[in-house]
């Protein structure tokens, strides 16, 4: 097992309701497009597959997808909604798991590179994925810019979420490029709040672009999103594309 955290049976059940904006059309539909595009006729590998979100619908449109999942508990609620024939998932973790075949298109969405906590982790996340790949196939990457430029001296907290169901910010640990986020939900109508937090290494695109070299994948396109918005030093968040040499 890596130093990724655990998803439980609660949080698993829980997830594809709290994260029902990130399942809307306006937030998929690219981002599918986009997927789709860069597969093409072949295979796709979902590393950290999660309940589904993005693998399912992406089989839908006809691309034959794969996926590595760390959580047993989140593949038991994708296997709601696909079975094993037509999406085959593989329990283990997303830096050294291998499934069977070659693949045209590896990716991982929605930061979860971050959910390995070390940088060899990492590094081995992006080996695995050029172990996966047929020659001339991308690996992508959706990952958050670190915030820190909203840091002022002394400060350790950025705030993400301020709504009536849910407080969010980040914590960060600079020297270790540590980021801990704190989630407090607003449960039912009683007022009480639940308190979740997650760790997460986050890392600049220059370190990614690093690994990718280690791993013997090009920089192909660096996007701010998945409509292909230019790539700013005001982006918060980057889609980056890597390439193996056919």
């Amino acid at each position: 097992m890596t130093s990724s955290e655990l998803w439980t049976r609660a949080t698993a059940d829980r997830y594809d309701a709290e994260e029902s904006e990130m399942s809307s059309a306006a937030v998929l539909e690219p981002t599918l497009t986009f997927l789709a595009e860069l597969a093409g006729d072949g295979r796709a590998l979902e590393f950290a597959i999660g309940t589904g979100r993005v693998g399912v619908p992406l089989r839908e449109r006809g691309v034959p997808v794969a996926g590595i999942e760390l959580s047993e508990h989140m593949a038991a609620v994708l296997r709601r909604k696909a079975d094993e024939d037509t999406l085959p998932v593989v329990v283990g973790d997303m830096a050294t798991t291998v499934v069977p075949g070659e693949f045209t298109l590896v990716y991982l969405v929605y930061n979860t590179i971050s959910n390995l906590l070390s940088q060899d982790e990492q590094v081995e996340c992006f080996r695995n994925a050029a172990r996966h790949l047929a020659p001339g196939g991308r690996f992508v990457i959706e990952l958050g810019v670190p915030p820190l430029r909203s840091l002022p001296p002394g400060q350790v907290a950025v705030p993400f979420d301020v709504s009536e169901q849910h407080l969010g910010f980040d914590t960060f640990d600079l020297v270790e490029q540590i980021l801990v986020s704190h989630h407090f939900t607003r449960d039912g109508d009683d007022g009480r709040y639940r308190r979740d937090l997650s760790r997460h290494r986050y890392a600049w695109p220059a370190e990614l672009d690093l690994m990718a070299r280690i791993a013997g994948l090009d920089l192909e396109r660096r996007v701010a999103d998945w409509d292909g918005t230019p790539f700013t030093q005001d982006s918060a968040k980057h889609i980056s594309v890597w390439r193996k040499p056919a």
